[in-house]
């Protein structure tokens, strides 16, 4: 091996790996100036429009143009918790969080859908006594035009943040976007009931604000589920998992990759580990060299650290091995439910046989597929020790 090739390689690699850093960093403070901005415009949007409405809620006896009022505040105080949340998300990594601030993001996306909850909630509530109790309406055209330009302007304001936070990866911003695209239909069917009660004299503003309350109780359950998922741990999405294993295995040498788990702390730090198949035949310093340029091409080309990176050896020179090999696969993916089988190595010398094997979570029993497994083995070669470790489904 060519040892001044080698550490050419480790500090240029070390330089990209830095250059790196740099590059995300700098995306993460422009993100957060995005989000940041992109709630400001909503909250000023959303303080005007709620004093619109609350003046017209009053002067017209309306409930339902009140309770549009209420979810318009609701939604401003919404992109207020936004701008806190991600500036305590930026916050640099110390001795205490060396992985940063990252996850504050969920727990203030989990504040504003508590804060959704508890409008939609407040506003059911106040629907149902006015149900009880009816008061007349008294809508004036002034009042129907504020209504109208209300619509208009949830659409465009709607459109735009949602927007914006698919394209910075903003779960909040996402989240506000939508309820925002709600809001303006709900307005519409306020305007919609204040016309059939000119019109007719039918009076729908509690109906209406009832239909009101449970869209925006849908929505908080919905941003709060969404959010929960996201501090538990979701299954990360298929098509990344898929890119990021493409990009392990076009390095030279690597056969397979397995068992990617990704740890997300904020939206834009990730960070994974995973199981490489190698051949036997490499060495202690080539397989250090091949983890670092894997660890480095992940990064640069999808942003994710990778923190661990395991080997599973290939028996490459036995054709013992290399048929057992195929039996066992070929006795194991005959069972329904069995998903995958890796990580297979066999030691002639000492009668030992590892293997992973998953099965589908759809499966009832498990366990009792793993054990038929087990017994289907040790029934081919009894003269082997099996070590058959049951994996996950990532």
């Amino acid at each position: 091996m060519n040892w001044q090739t080698v550490s050419t390689n480790i500090i240029e690699g070390s330089a990209i790996m830095e250059q790196n850093n740099m590059d995300l960093s700098r995306a993460m403070e422009n993100r957060n100036k995005i989000i940041i901005r992109t709630s400001v415009i909503g909250i000023i949007a959303n303080i005007f429009l709620a004093g619109f409405k609350a003046v017209v809620g009053v002067m017209a006896n309306s409930i339902a143009v009140i309770l549009d009022a209420v979810n318009n505040l609701s939604d401003a105080m919404s992109s207020v918790i936004t701008i806190i949340g991600t500036k305590l998300a930026g916050k640099r990594p110390d001795k205490k969080h060396p992985l940063g601030y990252g996850r504050i993001e969920y727990l203030s996306a989990m504040i504003v859908a508590a804060i959704v909850l508890y409008a939609g909630i407040t506003s059911l509530v106040e629907s149902i006594k006015k149900m009880i109790h009816p008061e007349k309406a008294d809508y004036s055209v002034i009042s129907l035009i504020v209504i109208a330009s209300a619509v208009a302007v949830k659409l465009i304001l709607g459109s735009f943040v949602k927007k914006t936070g698919e394209k910075v990866n903003s779960g909040s911003l996402i989240a506000s976007g939508s309820d925002a695209l709600f809001d303006a239909i709900l307005s519409a069917s306020v305007l919609l009931s204040a016309v059939i009660y000119l019109i007719w004299g039918v009076g729908l503003e509690p109906y209406v604000g009832v239909i009101i309350s449970l869209f925006i109780i849908r929505s908080g359950i919905e941003m709060l589920t969404d959010t929960l998922d996201e501090i538990l741990g979701r299954r990360a999405d298929r098509e990344q998992v898929e890119q990021l294993k493409k990009t392990i295995c076009e390095e030279e040498n690597v056969s397979g990759a397995y068992d990617l788990i990704l740890h997300s702390y904020g939206p834009e730090k990730t960070i994974g580990s995973v199981h490489v198949e190698i051949p036997d035949t490499l060495t202690a310093n080539e397989i250090d060299m091949l983890e670092r340029r894997i660890s480095q091409r992940v990064f640069a080309k999808h942003g994710v650290i990778m923190a661990g990176i395991g080997i599973y050896s290939i028996n490459t020179e036995s054709d013992e091995i290399n048929a057992m090999r195929s039996e066992i696969t070929r006795v194991i993916m005959e069972h329904e439910g069995v998903l995958q089988l890796h990580g297979f190595y066999a030691d002639l010398e000492h009668k030992t046989v590892t293997f992973d094997v998953i099965i589908d979570y759809a499966l009832k029993d498990r366990e009792s597929l793993y054990e038929h497994i087990s017994e289907d083995v040790r029934r081919l070669y009894p003269d082997y020790e099996f070590h058959i470790n049951l994996d996950i489904d990532i």
